[in-house]
């Protein structure tokens, strides 16, 4: 994979369309050899948390949680900002399987990598 996006989700059930489509162009990436990588950040960080997403879907696009499953299948990275779960109280243990809580300079790194950072 030569170039790698970020798609920062700082949206969660109550902005259905701006939480899902990060996932579905996330998995469209993946299909083109494309690195992804997606952040939750802000109220974003709910959607890491186990069985939220399952009933979050945007009219036109599968159900949330199925492209979430689809995006970790197909190697996309999940990561979810350190203060903003903190300020929900959200631990790792909240969190589905390979989702990574990070804190600003592995977020900053990751951005500075980026060929390009999308922000929904």
């Amino acid at each position: 994979m030569a170039d790698k996006l970020i798609f920062v989700v700082t949206c969660a059930d109550e902005k259905p369309d701006k939480a899902t489509i990060p996932f579905a162009l996330g998995n469209s990436a993946l299909a083109m050899d494309t690195e992804a990588l997606v952040i939750l950040q802000s109220t974003g960080v709910f959607l890491g948390k186990k069985d939220y997403a399952r009933h979050i879907q945007a009219v036109g696009f599968p159900p949330l949680q199925q492209l979430m499953e689809i995006f970790k299948e197909e190697g996309g990275k999940i990561y979810a900002c350190e203060p903003c779960a903190r300020a929900r109280n959200i631990s790792a243990e909240d969190l589905l399987d390979g989702i990574e809580i990070v804190a600003g300079p592995t977020l900053v790194d990751g951005y500075l990598e980026a060929k390009n950072v999308v922000v929904y």
